[in-house]
């Protein structure tokens, strides 16, 4: 069965008769005639009564008239479905982020972008930042919002993550505008788990500098972290996208000699899998978003401008 049949069928209840029906389908009236015969014949029940020049629903085509219109409404749907995909204004599209991204940007910038594509569907996966590419290569997400830099995948710069030492005001660092690692090497430290980007960054400076970090907690919350700092438990060591709000807390950029500790937040995606259309529109907007203000801004401005491509070291760590 093909739907230009049922087109046909519903064409001629709606005009009335054969004739009328073949004169607004610009068709003569013995095709337009064949093409309801053979449709009773492929279903096997008769549409119509005729009678004289006019044809009559029989009780079996009232019954499949409702059937064929909702197919018919179905299958335009389809259609406008699959033009919305290609021009990118409707469709699922799946975003992989860190707990604090999506907290602190992807939060704020939702509310502006359901606004702005109502058709799209953006559905989240929460994950340590190196941890997002496994999800990529699955094909579980499209996109992963992670500063763990990773050059077998395409991606597009939003902006700069630092790692931040948080502390109570009380506590005898808080007196520096940063800290340098070695300085944190007596203090007791609660960090993020390894499958975390700022960790790995971290983990890779103290290496370096041949500091052994204190660590009295080891978490995949950094809000708890720093809930924890905030009490005086110790020093947490947090990405500077983190959301903090509140007052007794001291915020420092953590550096490894002259350099800040840190990598660029970007959107990554598979180069061999498709993005939809509205997912490089996702990206376009989210780029803007952050450039206009990101989070952390005013802890990063505290320390040298980050260098271009920093963080990529992270994922030869072992």
């Amino acid at each position: 069965m093909e739907l230009r049949h049922l087109r046909y069928f519903a064409a001629v209840v709606e005009a009335g008769g054969i004739s009328k029906a073949a004169l607004r389908l610009r068709m003569t009236q013995p095709a337009l005639g064949r093409q309801i015969r053979d449709l009773e014949h492929e279903i096997g029940v008769r549409l119509f009564d005729r009678v004289g020049r006019r044809v009559q629903l029989t009780a079996e085509g009232e019954e499949l008239l409702g059937r064929a219109r909702a197919l018919l409404s179905d299958a335009e749907s389809l259609v406008e479905r699959g033009r919305a995909l290609t021009a990118g204004t409707t469709g699922l599209l799946r975003v992989g982020a860190t707990p604090q991204t999506l907290e602190s940007l992807l939060v704020p910038f939702m509310a502006r972008f359901r606004r702005s594509h109502p058709g799209i569907d953006v559905h989240f996966v929460e994950d340590g930042g190196p941890r997002l590419f496994g999800h990529i290569e699955r094909g579980a997400i499209h996109l992963a919002l992670t500063a763990a830099a990773d050059e077998r995948y395409s991606s597009r710069t939003l902006f700069p993550a630092v790692a931040m030492a948080v502390m109570a005001r009380r506590h005898s660092l808080a007196k520096h505008q940063t800290i340098d690692v070695a300085a944190l090497g007596t203090a007791p430290l609660m960090l993020l788990r390894r499958d975390f980007g700022t960790r790995l960054w971290f983990d890779a400076a103290c290496h370096t500098r041949r500091v052994q970090p204190l660590v009295l907690l080891e978490s995949a919350a950094p809000q708890t972290l720093v809930a924890l700092a905030r009490i005086g438990y110790g020093v947490a060591v947090v990405p500077s996208n983190v959301l903090i709000t509140g007052r007794g807390l001291h915020l420092a950029p953590v550096m490894d000699g002259p350099t800040v500790i840190g990598g660029w937040m970007t959107a990554s995606w598979h180069p061999k899998r498709f993005l939809p259309q509205f997912g490089k529109a996702f990206v376009d907007e989210l780029a803007r978003f952050a450039r206009r203000s990101y989070p952390g801004h005013a802890v990063v401005s505290k320390a040298p401008p980050l260098a271009a491509g920093a963080g990529r070291f992270v994922q030869t760590i072992g």
